[in-house]
């Protein structure tokens, strides 16, 4: 049976035109290198895990399935798609070369490849299944759409056939798609839903994630905070160390380097220091934290702390984001 693929053409589909000129399909992740150089999937974690220091430790494990499946699964005659935004369009080619790395060849960002002879025919959305545009709404860059293997080459073959039928053959390696997806999707949603909470309600569960990690927390009341929103104590009575001061930014702007130097001037001036930004920091931000042993959190690593540590989070906070816990399966 052949083998059917789902490559996404960049962050906006913006690769279409070069891959269709170029007769490629591309991935990126160029900090790497060349992942041939490596002999096992554990030996580009290791080296991802270096490179991507301050990556979340699923996204980097999902990144480096992505890379591993594209260089080693992909196979001569097997059958890749990709989507075009603008025309609404899946393009349909055939693999003609196995992987290569050039980072001269197409977009810089994106310098693993494999050769594919895309077809003129073009798939229109509207025509597949709601199952199939289900499936294919997936975040992935690279994923596995053998199953949907059929209703494509129907459509190819016959663009106004109505396609209704739900595929039954799901392998392990589209339930490991599955499960990827589902997390990193899960991981969105609570950003969303952290992201509609206002100032004050964010202070608070930030303040919640201290206290399930083991802190007995000060939260200043709102008015001016002198550059703290939040003291942080292993003691009831803040005497024993270490104190932590937090400044929490909740805004869609970037923090630039003068709040940072404005949290290590604020009093107490010898307590550690940790800035947490939805809003994300620049990169002299970056740079003023690093001299300085700043801890900063993006809206994104304070996620994956807040999931870390839910189950510890004081009931009120927790009121905050309601979640509830779902087991997956563990695809090895």
């Amino acid at each position: 049976m052949t083998n059917w693929w789902m490559v996404r053409a960049g962050d906006n589909n913006e690769l279409v035109e070069e891959w269709l000129k170029l007769g490629i399909a591309s991935i990126g992740w160029p900090e790497l290198g060349d992942p041939g150089r490596f002999k096992a999937k554990e030996q580009i974690l290791k080296y991802a895990e270096n490179i991507y220091a301050d990556g979340r430790p699923q996204s980097i494990m999902n990144w480096v399935s992505q890379i591993w499946r594209f260089k080693n699964e992909i196979k001569e005659n097997d059958r890749v798609v990709s989507y075009s935004k603008e025309k609404r369009e899946y393009i349909v080619g055939t693999v003609v070369d196995e992987f290569f790395y050039a980072p001269s060849s197409g977009d810089v960002n994106y310098p693993n490849h494999i050769k594919v002879n895309w077809e003129e025919a073009m798939v229109n959305r509207d025509s597949l299944s709601q199952s199939a545009k289900n499936s294919l709404g997936s975040t992935l860059t690279i994923f596995q759409i053998t199953q949907w293997g059929n209703e494509f080459q129907q459509l190819i073959q016959n663009p106004h056939a109505e396609m209704t039928f739900i595929p039954t053959d799901i392998k392990a390696a589209d339930e490991r798609d599955a499960v990827d997806d589902f997390i990193a999707k899960a991981q969105s949603m609570v950003e969303d839903r952290i992201d509609r909470l206002d100032p004050w309600q964010m202070q608070d569960l930030v303040a919640g994630l201290l206290e399930a990690m083991g802190y007995n927390t000060q939260v200043s009341p709102k008015g001016p905070d002198g550059g703290i929103d939040i003291l942080a104590y292993k003691d009831a009575f803040g005497f024993e160390r270490p104190i932590i001061k937090v400044q929490v930014k909740h805004r869609k702007s970037s923090t630039g380097g003068p709040e940072i130097q404005q949290l290590l001037g604020a009093n107490p001036s010898d307590a550690n220091s940790l800035f947490i930004s939805t809003g994300g920091f620049t990169n002299q931000a970056d740079r003023i934290a690093n001299r300085n042993g700043v801890k900063l959190l993006d809206l994104e690593k304070l996620v994956t702390l807040i999931m870390e540590w839910y189950d510890k989070l004081p009931t009120d906070k927790q009121a905050l984001i309601p979640l509830q816990k779902i087991y997956v399966p563990d695809i090895n």
